[in-house]
């Protein structure tokens, strides 16, 4: 049976607060293999790690049912696109951009339920002006299918697959925020080398992966990647601390 993972039991120090986010411990091998996924052109980008420092794999998958094949025994998928469809606002979504500061510009919000319903635009846009009082961000109409894909999918995947935030996961990285867009060569600078302290050599990826992936696809991929990582293994950060509903949750 597939599952959303946002929470799991409290540690002993947080028992008297239901809602608070513990990060699960998992089993902790050295060595692991976790996915991070995000979109591209002609479907989505997988970036497979195992949590110490070399070449890491990626496959281009056309549609998110084709996981199981191309990277079996997955531990944790982090996976770049909202789970978790909201009646209005997410929560997450605002303490998210509170956490990135100059880069808030890279969380769409996720449209509404009922503008999720529509078929088109203008009336997706519509509807969620009358619903909630705000419209909607062509970007984020742009990202519905795939939205709609992924919160199918994860209801049949059997394993852990949490939603990441890649400019969330290289703020981590760095520090503090990335200085440049991600789309610049200052920013892809910035990301890439992030990513190489973080043990991740993009050297050699699959050319059928390379050649779907947008740059930004396979940075955000990989940075979804050290995320799931990072709740493997129990360290990761919950966007906000204490989710409500439980399953709006951001992990990064």
């Amino acid at each position: 049976m597939g599952r959303s993972v946002a929470s799991s039991p409290d540690d002993a120090e947080e028992r008297d607060d239901r809602r608070r986010v513990a990060v699960p411990r998992l089993r902790r091998s050295p060595l692991m293999r976790v996915v991070g996924i995000d979109g591209c052109p002609t479907g989505w980008i997988a970036v497979v790690w195992s949590g110490v420092p070399g070449p890491v794999t990626a496959h281009h998958l056309p549609t998110l049912a084709h996981l199981p094949d191309a990277v079996p025994e997955v531990e944790v998928v982090a996976i770049d696109i909202p789970l978790f469809v909201p009646a209005g606002a997410r929560r997450s979504e605002a303490d998210l951009r509170t956490f990135l500061g100059p880069r808030r510009s890279s969380v769409f919000s996720t449209p509404p339920t009922v503008a999720m319903a529509e078929t088109d635009y203008a009336a997706a846009n519509a509807a969620a002006r009358d619903h909630t009082g705000k419209g909607i961000s062509r970007q984020a109409w742009a990202l519905v299918p795939k939205i709609r894909e992924a919160v199918e999918w994860v209801q049949t995947f059997d394993g852990p697959v949490i939603e990441a935030h890649p400019e969330a996961s290289f703020a981590l990285m760095l520090g503090r925020p990335a200085i440049a867009g991600k789309k610049v060569w200052a920013g892809m600078s910035e990301r890439l080398d992030a990513l190489n302290q973080a043990g991740f050599d993009l050297g050699d990826i699959d050319a059928t992966a390379a050649r779907a992936a947008l740059t930004d696809d396979l940075l955000d991929a990989a940075a979804a990647a050290w995320s799931a990582g990072r709740y493997r293994r129990g360290e990761a950060r919950s966007f906000p601390t204490e989710p409500d509903p439980p399953g709006d949750v951001i992990w990064a």
